[in-house]
């Protein structure tokens, strides 16, 4: 009997030469086509950090010059201790602000509990009532919008119309929170 010696066939190698093309381009596709999720907040300037506390003193305030905002914990608007529309902010507190001048004082006071969607629903509509106080004197004063001002004119309308925002933050005992040393 004979032995006959039998040919192994190879297997075909892939051609991966383009894999590398191509894996770029399906990454550049996927980062030019989906959108990023932006940071939502609320851009403050806080005042620069006082290191003499202890001489600040307390300033009285007219009330008639206050004008209290209050978010409860079931998200409702409270507007000096009655209830209030998100949709009437804007008109209330251009009111406001432009019977008492610079002197006035917005607060706003949100309870713990409550929605960061509501506070900044109630932020936005206060920083909208102060963009059309100041849109409205500078079409007066200048003929044109406040952002199409110069940045000397865009200040003396500032300077007229302050933004004067007092926030309220509540501190809890940490025992309320359940974190405290017992």
């Amino acid at each position: 009997m004979m032995f006959r010696k039998r040919n192994r066939r190879k297997v075909p190698g892939l051609n991966t030469t383009s894999t590398a093309d191509i894996s770029f381009m399906l990454l550049i596709l996927f980062l030019v086509s989906s959108s990023m999720d932006l940071d939502q907040g609320i851009a403050r300037q806080l005042p620069p950090i006082d290191k003499d506390r202890e001489k600040q003193t307390e300033a009285m305030v007219n009330s008639r010059q206050l004008m209290k905002f209050q978010i409860s914990k079931d998200n409702k608007v409270l507007l000096n201790g009655k209830d209030f529309k998100i949709g009437s902010v804007r008109a209330a507190v251009e009111k406001f602000v432009s019977s008492n001048g610079k002197g006035h004082i917005i607060q706003l006071q949100a309870d713990r509990k409550s929605s960061y969607n509501t506070y900044f629903e109630v932020q936005n509509e206060i920083m909208a009532a102060y963009s059309a106080l100041r849109n409205h004197r500078s079409m007066e004063e200048f003929g044109k919008a406040y952002d199409l001002c110069s940045v000397e004119q865009q200040q003396k309308i500032s300077d007229e119309i302050p933004v004067r925002i007092s926030e309220v933050y509540e501190i809890q005992a940490q025992e309320n929170e359940g974190g405290g040393e017992q």
